[in-house]
This record gives structure tokens, sequence and C-alpha cells, in this order.
């Protein structure tokens, strides 16, 4: 495998959908080998610009196709457990789009067998993969922040409404993935509330927060009812804060060397605190498409037979964050214990 190329089978080639397909097509190392979508006008468009893919409305077709290595799933979130079973079971590896499941059991059962199958398992988290976000990272894990103390996000729009899922399964993936990728401990609880002011029961507003077990805390925002777009993450540290802005075209990370100093010997008496207001710092970021860079590293991560970034294990911690949310939002914003 590691000199032949991974032969892709796309399932979903619609909203989303076609974006995969377009990156499997051109990406290195791999090659359409066909594409699955029950809708007659998408499958009419594939056939027009990849034509030496095959195309059909069966997925027990592409997954009887001898020439697809990889299945890849952009299909609603609630059909991803069972479609990636199905493919693991036929011996396909797997790159399924966020959320892995729509339940802790689910997201667990296709992570223990792609495990015991000795398969590869990647879900869809793309943020993990901005180049912009990985600079983040780099800079909390090097220590430039000092501790972190506590992150806030917001992932706001007045956008696309859904009414298979709501704002919390729709946008916070995202949002967990990336909170997930800088704090690296346990959870230890999970509060929600949210309304559904357009639809009945599926809410279009929800504001998450999570404590950790070392006391460091996660705000989320997430709406499709808002006035503004904003996409952004702010890490406050004990030496510096940053903020992560997905929607400004060229300034993406700004270091604000913001804070309070404490002198040493006075360590313990507020009154000695003083107000730190430094520089802010834009570091420079070489852009490249997150989707490519994510798609790469798929074909990487099959060719080589290595766990993924963004494997079955991170998967299920953020379905288990969105599942407690979603138990705290029934609860009328009580707290969830982990």
């Amino acid at each position: 495998m590691s000199a032949a190329k991974v032969r892709i089978g796309c399932v979903g080639a619609g909203y989303w959908g076609k974006n995969l397909v377009r990156n499997f097509a051109t990406a290195e190392g791999a090659e359409l080998s066909a594409v699955c979508d029950a809708d007659p006008k998408v499958q009419a468009r594939i056939r027009r610009e990849y034509p030496a893919a095959r195309v059909t409305g069966s997925y027990e077709e592409l997954l009887a196709m001898p020439d697809v290595d990889a299945v890849v799933l952009a299909t609603p979130g609630s059909s991803h457990a069972a479609l990636s079973l199905a493919a693991l079971a036929a011996g396909k590896d797997v790159f399924v789009e966020k959320p892995l499941a729509q339940t802790v059991a689910d997201a667990r059962a296709v992570t223990d067998e792609a495990a015991r199958l000795g398969r590869v398992l990647m879900c869809g988290h793309l943020m993990v993969f901005h180049p912009a976000f990985q600079r983040v990272v780099e800079l909390v894990r090097s220590g430039a922040l000092g501790d972190v103390l506590y992150i806030y996000a917001q992932r706001v729009n007045l956008g696309k409404i859904r009414t298979d899922e709501n704002a919390l399964w729709s946008l916070g993936p995202h949002d967990f993935s990336m909170i997930f990728e800088l704090i690296g401990e346990p959870m230890a609880s999970v509060s929600a509330r949210g309304h559904a002011y357009l639809r009945p029961g599926t809410e279009d507003v929800v504001f998450v927060n999570v404590a950790f077990k070392s006391g460091v805390m996660a705000n989320v925002q997430l709406s499709w009812l808002d006035p503004h777009k904003h996409r952004s993450l702010t890490v406050v540290g004990s030496k510096k804060m940053l903020v992560f802005d997905d929607t400004h075209p060229t300034e993406k990370i700004r270091i604000h060397d913001k804070g309070f100093d404490r002198p040493q010997e006075y360590h313990t008496y507020d009154a000695f605190l003083t107000l730190r207001d430094g520089d802010i710092l834009i570091p420079s970021v070489p852009m490249e498409e997150p989707l490519r860079l994510e798609v790469r590293h798929f074909i990487e991560c099959v060719r080589e037979r290595k766990a993924p970034r963004t494997g079955g294990p991170e998967a299920c911690r953020v379905v288990e964050a969105l599942a407690a949310a979603e138990a705290s939002l029934r609860r009328g914003g009580a707290p969830i214990i982990l």
C-alpha cells in the first residue's frame, strides 16, 4: 500500500461532499475510483466532472467494489456510525465527516471495531488541520502563553439552518476538536443552555460550558441566528493571550502581551497585582486549504498504516462532550458530571 495509490470511494457528493470529492480526485497518492450519491442530479454532475470515476446510487454496490481501498463518508450525521461499521466490515479504511456518531456508545463501537480489524479510521475534524490553528497549538504547547487559564469560542452566523441536527451537533464539533487539541486532560462537567427560536425542537442557539479537572474552563457559543459572522477562538494564558480569528482574511492570529503581574515577594496579596498591557504580535502563517491538508493526512495514514491525528479516540472525546451538552440542554442547563 505504501507505493500504490489509495483508491477512494466517496459517499455523498452534495453540499460538503463535493469538496471532499474534489480534493481526493486531485490529491497526490490517491485515485478517485467511485462516487455514491442517491440524487440523480448529483450523479450526472459527477459523471461530467470526473468521467474516470464510477458512479452509483447504491452504497452496497460501492462497498463490493474490489478497487476501493477506503471509503469517504459525507452523509447526514445520523448515518455515520452505521455506514462506518458497514465499510469496516467490508475491509475498507474509513474517513467519516464529523461527528463520528450521535451517541457515545456508537462512537466507541465504531472505534473499537476499527481497532479490532486493523483499519484506519479518521474523523473529519477540519479545524485541527487549519495552518493557523496548528500555529496556535505550537504556541500553547511551547509555553509561550504560560498556563492556559480558560478558552472561549464563538461560531455564529446568520447562516444555513439544519433540520436533521441542532446548532450544537452541527457547529460544536469544530470548536470542541480544537479545545481538546489544546487541553489534553479529562473533563469534569459539561453544562449547556439553548433555545429553538426558528424550529421547535431544533436549538439554533446554544451556549456550552466545559469545566476540566485542573480548573481550566472552556465556553462555546454556537448559533446560526446571529447578525455577525464570527469564527474565533480565544486562549487566555497566565503570560499572554491569543485570538485565532478565522474570518479575518490575513491576520488569523493575534498574540496579546496582556495580563497581570504579581511580584514574587508579594504573591499572596492581590493589592500588589500590576496590569501589563504590552504589544500585539501578528505572526505570519503560510496558508493552504485545510481540507487539502486533512485529505493528505488521511492518505498518508492509509499508506503508512498509522493512527490519524483525528482518529477514533479523539472523535469519541468530541462526541462525549456533545452528548453531555445535549443531556444538559434537556435538563434545563443542569451540569452533567463526567
